[in-house]
């Protein structure tokens, strides 16, 4: 019979056999046969943050003396390299796994303990030297890490979805620009309406925008506040105050945000409602997003059978039978992410409200749900930048057409021939199929060169000063 290769690694239950080139361990091996559900991984930015804070306690140890400078220094660089993004293949539980997240922290832990080892000239394993739980995890515990980990995630994803959000936004209303002067018709109730310009559609979905992305940044800065030094319950067990300050200060430095020690360990270790609040700030631009996506989608319909008021660019076949077709690919993409996101804000409130007594055991599902919400958001921002709203054109023609023939402009009648006389030229419109403007010229109501005034787009889009 072959024998099996790898290394022997004991916990409290037993032993099982690691493979030689991991640099995981026992508990590792576990979590991954216990826990075969999703295929998911954790998003980069949260490892980020679970080294960040493994390297932020070593330094706190190795200044308080409470862990000598030789394995210190070691667990200082193995933290590093994690940063870094390196032995990223190694971070094998899945996402969706053991109440709070042991296991994935166990993960870390043993990556950094094993690589420290490694970097000390020792063999991956010899634990009796520097050990996973007393070494790397010295005055922590997953209740305060995890946490803390998901919250320096989110501060450092949420820029680069802010940066991105910016750039949608700064091109939306570039399109306003150019577009300004198109007149065409408003919909309300997806029926004729009072003429709009097309610039002041997308300037519009501009700043919708906008206030998604400063709402969500508002609700940000709930993450500055770090439940780190509250270790098992919230009373700092094995800690000190000295060792919680050291710790901070170090996370300040290292991730560049201003963060601070919670007011109250307890309450960031019992609750989960930041994140939640956090998540209901990405709903909401999301609902947002699905909306402007879908009024695209409508503007660009046809060609010749539909709106047809502007262009997208074509991107791919849209058919498997039908030649020629091109569909609006980017914008339905981008409802659907944010269909996602809708439903990624289900799973969070759940699992924010499933905590009990001293701790949240559903934040797996946050960390994942939270991060992935922020990660499709600000990817499918950019492509909607990049790929669809730059290369938008305006059907100038055809957004012409739709103004003058919308009964929408007969609001702007009202001052001059009243409502119920605007009505009734209405009625007689449709039932003749004569334009608006020719029934009000047939009847005497107006001159030309008074409708010329009234319908012309200052003044239907533009109030006067």
């Amino acid at each position: 019979m072959k024998k099996l290769k790898g290394r022997v690694e004991k916990d409290s239950l037993g032993t099982r056999r690691v493979p030689a080139a991991a640099y995981y361990g026992i508990e590792t091996v576990r979590a991954v046969e216990n826990f075969p559900v999703s295929g998911l991984r954790f998003h980069p930015d949260f490892l980020w943050g679970l080294a960040a804070i493994k390297k932020a306690c070593a330094l706190a140890n190795r200044s308080l003396r409470r862990l000598d400078a030789r394995r210190a220094d070691a667990i200082i660089r193995a933290s590093g390299e994690v940063m870094a993004g390196k032995m990223r293949d190694q971070f094998v539980t899945d996402a969706l796994q053991s109440g709070a997240g042991v296991s994935i922290h166990m993960n870390m832990n043993e990556v950094i303990t094993n690589r420290a080892l490694e970097i000390l000239g020792r063999a991956r394993g010899d634990h009796a030297y520097l050990h996973s739980h007393d070494h790397v995890n010295m005055g922590q515990s997953t209740n305060d890490v995890v946490p803390t980990a998901l919250r320096l995630a989110v501060l450092k994803i949420s820029k680069d979805f802010a940066a991105a959000s910016r750039h949608l936004e700064k091109a939306l209303l570039g399109k306003a620009r150019e577009f300004k002067g198109v007149v065409k018709s408003g919909r309300t109730h997806l029926q004729d309406a009072a003429p709009v310009s097309l610039g002041q559609e997308f300037g519009g979905w501009a700043h919708q925008l906008e206030k998604g992305r400063e709402r969500l940044e508002r609700l940000v800065e709930g993450m500055l506040e770090l439940g780190i030094g509250g270790s098992a319950v919230g009373t700092g067990l094995n800690t000190s105050l000295r060792y919680r300050r050291k710790v901070i200060e170090n996370l300040r430095a290292l991730t560049g945000s201003p963060v601070k020690s919670a007011r109250d360990l307890f309450a960031v270790m019992q609750n989960d409602a930041d994140f939640a609040a956090v998540s209901g700030g990405l709903r909401d631009y999301a609902l947002s997003l699905i909306q402007i996506a879908n009024d695209l989608r409508l503007l660009s319909s046809g060609p010749n059978t539909g709106f047809g008021e502007i262009r997208l660019p074509a991107l791919q076949p849209g058919s498997s039978i039908m030649p020629g077709k091109v569909n609006p690919v980017i914008p339905e993409t981008a409802a659907q992410v944010g269909y996602q996101v809708v439903g990624n804000d289900v799973a969070i409130a759940f699992a924010a409200a499933s905590g009990e007594c001293e701790l949240n055991v559903m934040r797996p599902v946050i960390v994942h749900n939270l991060m992935q919400s922020f990660e499709i958001l600000k990817n499918i921002l950019k492509i909607l930048e990049s790929r669809c709203v730059k290369g938008i054109k305006a059907n100038v023609e055809k957004c012409r057409l739709h103004a003058e023939n919308s009964f929408g402009i007969a609001a702007a009648l009202n001052p001059f021939i009243g409502y119920s006389r605007a009505a009734e030229c209405v009625k007689e419109a449709v039932e003749t199929g004569r334009t608006l403007r020719e029934v009000v010229l047939a009847k005497g109501l107006l001159t030309g060169k008074q409708l010329k005034k009234i319908l012309s787009p200052e003044h239907l889009t533009q109030p006067p000063k």
